[in-house]
């Protein structure tokens, strides 16, 4: 699941629920995200600490992927 806010993955037994009326669900990973949203009003694209989470995110998504086209053993070199 991710953060309805943030899109920060949330950890299977962590984070919030919320069941809006009209039925739509929100998922949140703090309450800091939970506050931005429904109380302050806030959207996460003009929040300058979501942006950079979501930057770090991509970026080391794009390193992780980069990383696995190795043979499958670590540690040795090619002979």
């Amino acid at each position: 699941m991710k953060c309805s806010f943030c899109s920060a993955e949330i950890p299977p037994g962590t984070g919030k629920m919320f069941v809006k009326r009209d039925g739509s669900v929100l998922f949140f990973c703090s309450s800091k995200c939970e506050k931005n949203m429904l109380k302050l009003g806030r959207k996460s694209r003009k929040v300058k600490w979501v942006s950079k989470q979501k930057a770090k995110a991509k970026t080391e998504a794009g390193a992780e992927a980069g990383r696995g086209s190795g043979s499958g053993k670590e540690g040795e070199s090619e002979q």
